[in-house]
């Protein structure tokens, strides 16, 4: 049951010029949960919604809606009949139409209490009962995103796919809609997915996300897991900030280790004594300490949220993120103790020269 996305490629166009946008693609959502799906333009994300929503075939693999498969090769049901909901990130409302008339438009073949019904309950549930009457351009952006969430609920969908819903609106108004939206998905237990550039969106509404890079999903798990245990080194560089510190596998007391000025750590199971990996370092790891006996000298120093976001540079030339409380004496040419406080040890085979 749920949404089962089970190697999915879709391509345009045929032969050598036939673009790839999508390549054996997997995924799962048990009912009622909320997936999110990030990653760099032209990745392949929205693509992906557009097959699940029955506006593209697939060339290969199935998608299955709730025991039900409606997608595989040579097998294309149409998208009335797919029982998916899509939300763009346009709004795409009839102008000529009232709010109330919008909502309703895709519940017609009901009978009139019906629809009646449901739309009021669509109306409140999004928090726009009094604006039935109103027109769309007399809405400001919020209010229209609102309109075309309870026009694609109203109609009970199994799966809920959203394509950048709060792209078009300012920051603030983001956040309090991202959490709304939250609130009435549980609170009406659709299974959904999410399209959006925003990781800070991402982790702050999903269940599970998943990182797509060149029509590949190549993580799919828990922002947390996403954070702090990325599958490969491409994850890490694009979810949050990172530093990757060169360390050493070296033997230490009869076991390899991962070592450097700034300590030593537990090498990955195939690991030989010699060579070079890259350590996993997010910046709240950097941790100033004036006793420290490894320092660093500040690069570089913004404000961000609340805390100095710093670029330190070590004696062998290692740049690390870090930050730092905004008391703290960390003026650009400062130098500071740091040690590392790693809760998660992840390395990379090294990178160097470029390769």
């Amino acid at each position: 049951m749920g949404l089962n996305i089970h190697n999915v490629s879709v391509s345009y166009g045929a032969g050598i010029s036939a673009c790839h946008a999508v390549r054996a693609a997997s995924l799962y959502l048990k009912p009622g949960e909320l997936g999110v799906l990030i990653g760099p333009s032209g990745c392949g994300k929205s693509s992906l919604l557009r097959a699940i929503a029955g506006l593209q075939a697939i060339d290969s693999g199935d998608i299955t809606s709730h025991g039900r498969t409606i997608s595989r090769a040579g097998l294309l049901v149409p998208p009335s009949q797919r029982g998916v909901g899509m939300v763009f990130q346009d709004y795409a409302l009839f102008p000529h139409m009232n709010v109330q008339r919008n909502v309703r438009f895709g519940i017609a073949h009901l009978a009139a209490a019906e629809q009646a019904r449901r739309t009021r309950q669509m109306l409140e549930l999004v928090g726009l009962a009094d604006a039935g009457a109103a027109m769309p351009h007399e809405l400001s952006g919020g209010q229209q995103q609102r309109v075309a969430l309870a026009r694609a609920l109203v109609r009970q969908p199994e799966v809920l796919l959203l394509d950048e819903p709060f792209g078009s609106l300012d920051a603030s108004l983001r956040g309090r809609l991202a959490a709304e939206l939250r609130t009435i998905l549980q609170g009406t237990r659709t299974t959904a997915l999410m399209v959006t550039h925003d990781q800070s969106e991402a982790f702050a509404l999903a269940d599970t996300v998943g990182v797509t890079q060149q029509g590949n999903i190549t993580q799919w798990s828990s922002a947390l897991a996403l954070y702090q245990q990325p599958a490969t080194r491409a994850v890490a560089e694009f979810v949050g900030r990172a530093s990757f510190l060169p360390v050493l596998v070296k033997t230490v007391q009869g076991k390899p280790m991962l070592c450097h000025a700034l300590g030593c750590w537990p090498a990955p199971a195939a690991a030989k004594i010699g060579q070079n990996f890259d350590l996993l370092v997010r910046p709240e790891a950097v941790v100033i300490d004036a006793t420290a006996p490894v320092q660093a000298v500040v690069l570089q120093r913004t404000l961000h949220e609340g805390c100095w976001r710093l670029m330190l540079q070590m004696a062998d030339n290692t740049q690390l993120l870090a930050q730092a409380p905004l008391g703290l004496d960390c003026a650009v040419g400062a130098r500071l103790g740091i040690r590392l406080l790693l809760q998660q040890v992840v390395a990379f085979e090294a990178r160097r020269n470029g390769g």
